[in-house]
């Protein structure tokens, strides 16, 4: 009879101490690059009656281009994820997902959402990670940042609780 070995004791669930796993994993918007945000203004002009406003005609005249920006989003020395992990928070490039940059959970202690213009429109926003007043790390143009930061702070909070723990 075959015998069930289980890695964990609770499913999905990994101490930080054992071995690093990935939480959650997001995708930059176009809102992260500025010809992105001009295109977020430009759609988000008010004027005219009702459903006919500049920005929805500007939104249908502009697809092209926000086509070939996202096309040129994907190439592979531009290509950008955000993937948080059990232990910290990292910026991975290229389609083999190299590690570029990192934060450590330990490196901040709040995370704030800045909108700069023209990222309303996606929705999107920079997460600004803080130790204190001084900026430790900044995600560009974060679709639906709001969930991804709780997700993070969540993260943060059972690595030091486990890491306190020990």
């Amino acid at each position: 009879m075959a015998t069930l070995v289980m890695k964990q004791p609770v499913a999905g669930v990994t101490p930080p101490a054992t071995r690093e796993v990935t939480v959650m994993t997001v995708w930059p918007t176009l809102a992260a690059y500025p010809a992105g945000r001009l295109i977020g203004r430009l759609c988000s002009i008010p004027i005219g009656f009702g459903i006919f406003t500049l920005g929805k005609l500007m939104a249908l005249a502009l697809i092209p281009f926000a086509i070939g920006l996202y096309a040129f989003s994907l190439l592979p020395g531009i290509q950008r994820r955000y993937t948080l992990t059990n232990r910290r928070v990292v910026v991975q490039a290229g389609l083999r997902a190299v590690e570029e940059r990192w934060v450590d959970f330990d490196r901040f202690d709040s995370i704030d959402v800045e909108v700069l213009p023209g990222q309303e429109w996606y929705p999107a926003g920079d997460l600004v990670f803080r130790s204190g007043q001084v900026e430790t790390f900044r995600l560009q143009g974060v679709s639906r940042p709001e969930t991804f930061r709780r997700t993070c702070l969540g993260a943060r909070r059972g690595y030091l609780g486990a890491a306190a723990s020990q």
